[in-house]
């Protein structure tokens, strides 16, 4: 083999590496996966990426409903303990993402520790998770918009996403720094919209501005602090799963770092900071302010949206028009995100031999092309669902996409406590990895211990108290209402159990065709694919400066 070219494995097939990492003759070599990516992602783009999966339409828009659905007690604790079972998962990720760098991120870990069929499911339904997200976030967009139009308007709800879609498509084919610098700056957006927020609401809670003291008066309304007692709690654990959702999308970004050993570290780090000060202060500073039984709460628009009221209690006049731009530009920049992620996905998919080989071709700018233009496709639906109802549509996709983003967390930490098991049965030990996990392994078992809870909360949930028909007598209002309750009942069902029967579906379909087995321990591969930093990576790795800037350092 040339040392410009790398097998994939499967039909003989060559990618050109001259582009990648210089690594040393004695280095470990390069995953299939890697091949042809750019390292073009620098560590204010990591961070932001980070920050970015973090704050989106989820925290702007259904806060809300969380807060009237469980008061402001049980929204906190629902934010709290979700937001603590992420903290362990993105430390997962960071050790083992530092070493393995690798586009498929905790996907393709499963065929390296465990058994291959692992890593085929997971892989797979985490695409899914992905293509179902662009049209539940394109279909948000054109809910978004529709505050701005006059009642009445012929203007086509599908224009808005269609123009964001072909915006998407032209940001993928420039490559992955035009995608890290445009969330960079978004990212910037939102990150000084929530700190005006907290900086308004304290002065409002505390009645310096708007004329009212508000305190802790409404965790002392009807029904608050814990609204609805445990059901109401649990109801709200998957919209807080959606809204957290893509904070672990570090993992996927390594690939394309310049310096995974810097960069991925630095990005899982401040994962506890973004949880504590971008959800827990709103969340209490917006159940203070605003009691659980107002109406507005469940507006689902930027015009009730929580925020907004807040701000308009600030005596922000154009704080809905301002806040209807913030959630639209957190849209495309989910959507942005979203498209990269999955064109990734379909690459690891292809580069393994789980998807057609065409799927993995890249472009000299190292954009997978093919796949691309089969996301592109699955965007497309959101055109379709428009129609539909864009809300209607949106609720679906929340339950289905917040149950897949509870099992991957849930098998990520599987696999790290896999890793470390293999890790060890190799003789190697554990400050020979470029960064070590803390709280292991009692943070992973007690994220475990959260995160099956959550899962059997919601699947429980999902089968109790089923619609009763109100009978042949009934009157209109009553159908309605039993159809209103069906149509959620089977939106809760479908969310809480198709991640689980798909991935079983998949699992042992793959298995039983390629007869896989359980990977021994002392076979597992942990070094093809590993960042090898060069002389200046290292030398990047150091502190530099005044003890001050160290400190900040170390904080971002």
């Amino acid at each position: 083999m040339s040392k410009h070219e790398h097998e994939l494995g499967h039909e003989g097939e060559k990618y050109d590496v001259d582009q990648m990492h210089d690594y040393s003759h004695d280095a470990p070599r390069l995953a299939a996966e890697q091949v042809g990516l750019k390292r073009d992602l620098r560590l204010r783009h990591m961070i932001m990426i980070a920050v970015s999966g973090t704050i989106g339409t989820g925290l702007f828009l259904t806060s809300g409903n969380t807060i009237a659905t469980a008061g402001p007690g049980g929204a906190l604790l629902a934010y709290a303990v979700v937001g603590l079972w992420l903290v362990f998962v993105c430390q997962a990720i960071g050790e083992i993402a530092t070493l393995l760098p690798l586009p498929g991120a905790f996907n393709a870990w499963g065929g390296r520790v465990f058994d291959e069929a692992f890593s085929f499911q997971m892989t797979w339904m985490y695409f899914i998770n992905w293509a179902l997200t662009i049209p539940a976030e394109l279909s948000a967009s054109a809910i978004i918009v529709s505050y701005w139009i006059p009642e009445g308007s012929k203007f086509p709800a599908w224009v808005v996403p269609l123009i964001i879609i072909i915006i998407m498509v032209g940001i993928n084919v420039v490559g992955v720094k035009a995608y890290g610098e445009i969330e960079y700056w978004l990212s910037i957006l939102k990150v000084c919209t929530i700190i005006m927020f907290i900086i308004c609401g304290i002065l409002v809670d505390a009645g310096v501005i708007g004329g009212v003291k508000y305190g802790m008066k409404a965790w002392h309304v009807e029904g608050a602090p814990f609204k609805g007692g445990f059901l109401g709690f649990i109801t709200t654990l998957v919209s807080v799963g959606y809204a957290y959702g893509g904070s672990e999308m570090t993992g996927v970004t390594a690939a394309e770092s310049r310096n995974p050993h810097k960069h991925v570290p630095k990005a899982v780090n401040t994962v506890l900071v973004r949880i504590a000060f971008f959800y827990i202060i709103s969340i209490f500073l917006l159940a203070s302010i605003i009691d659980n039984n107002d109406p507005q709460l469940k507006g689902g628009d930027a015009a009730t949206a929580p925020f907004t009221i807040v701000f308009a209690k600030a005596g922000i006049s154009a704080a809905a028009n301002y806040m209807n731009a913030v959630v639209f530009t957190s849209v495309f920049s989910a959507t942005n995100s979203d498209f990269y992620v999955a064109t990734r996905m379909l690459l690891s998919l292809a580069r393994n031999g789980w998807a057609h080989k065409q799927i993995g071709y890249t472009n000299s700018r190292g954009v997978p092309m093919v796949a691309l233009a089969i996301v592109t496709v699955f965007a497309c639906l959101s055109l379709v669902t428009i129609f539909v109802g864009s809300g209607v549509v949106f609720a679906w996709f929340v339950s289905i996409i917040g149950s897949i983003i509870f099992q991957s967390w849930l098998m990520i930490l599987f696999l790290h406590f896999r890793f470390r098991y293999c890790w060890k049965k190799q003789g190697r030990a554990v400050k020979d990895l470029p960064y070590v996990s803390w709280g292991y392994p009692y943070g992973n078992i007690l994220a475990t211990l959260i995160g099956m809870g959550c899962i059997i909360a919601t699947c429980y949930l999902s089968v109790i108290n089923p619609p009763q028909h109100p009978g042949a007598d009934a009157t209109a209002a009553e159908l309605k209402t039993y159809k209103d309750t069906r149509d959620l009942y089977a939106q809760n069902l479908l969310g809480a159990w198709f991640p689980w029967a798909f991935s079983l579906m998949l699992f042992t379909g793959y298995k039983l065709v390629k007869k896989t087995k359980m990977i021994r321990a002392e076979d597992a591969d942990l070094d093809t694919g590993r960042f090898i930093p060069t002389e200046s990576d290292l030398k990047d790795l150091e502190s530099h400066g005044p003890w001050w800037k160290k400190v900040i350092q170390f904080l971002i």
